[in-house]
């Protein structure tokens, strides 16, 4: 009993920091596959169409802070949220997925539970 504990709680610990990346575990990312990619950076490739995605990082980057730069043919938004710089890019990998990457950075050091939030966010919001 005690090795399956251990195996639950620290092997997953193990193998982030081996390969340096974590998948996000929850059922609100939905067909996103969101996973860590650096301290401060999440992306996920999604089925939902690029126009809804770019909607929905508006109204989220509104809703969440102000939007201080937003560029829709390049797929870039960037907001400030409190002490936070956010960086949203939508990228269109083919007709039907799009990926989607969210920085944030808070005094200039990583703050990953906002770049989480602000993700699955975006992605329940588009539809």
């Amino acid at each position: 009993m005690k090795k399956l504990i251990f195996l639950l709680i620290f092997v997953p610990f193990i193998l982030m920091n081996i390969y340096g990346c974590w998948f996000l575990v929850g059922g609100a990312v939905g067909a996103a596959g969101a996973y860590v990619i650096s301290k401060d950076t999440v992306q996920g490739h999604t089925d939902r169409p690029y126009n809804s995605l770019w909607d929905a990082a508006l109204a989220v980057g509104r809703y969440r802070g102000v939007i201080k730069q937003q560029d829709y043919s390049k797929g870039y938004i960037q907001l400030e949220v409190d002490a936070s710089r956010v960086y949203i890019r939508l990228i269109k990998l083919t007709q039907a997925t799009t990926r989607l990457r969210v920085s944030a950075r808070k005094h200039h050091l990583p703050d990953l539970s906002l770049a989480q939030d602000i993700f699955v966010k975006i992605v329940e919001e588009a539809k």
